[in-house]
């Protein structure tokens, strides 16, 4: 009689660490996921800074990226011009 009761608290037993074990997975998976998720908050956090600092800079250089593009590309066509007239002046 007493081996049975012996052999029902070891099997209670057995029952309640098989719990205790799929609720730590539950737990550990739940941490994962909340690990994996403030990774990802953080990567975008990362590149809001990355592009907030880009315009910060633009802005303190007071022109756009197009306003810059224009006045280089009138700057090109300058050079061409000059060329042109050093050319003209050669032959």
């Amino acid at each position: 009689m007493d081996l049975e009761k012996k052999i029902e608290q070891i099997e209670e037993e057995k029952i309640n660490l098989r719990l205790d074990i799929d609720v730590q997975n539950l737990e550990t998976k739940k941490l994962r996921k909340g690990k994996n998720k403030a990774k990802e908050e953080l990567d975008s956090l990362k590149i809001d800074y990355k592009k907030l600092r880009l315009l910060m800079r633009t802005a303190r250089m007071g022109k756009t990226l197009e306003q810059w593009r224009a006045e280089i590309q009138e700057e090109k066509d300058k050079v061409d011009r000059w060329e042109q007239k050093f050319q003209e002046v050669q032959t």
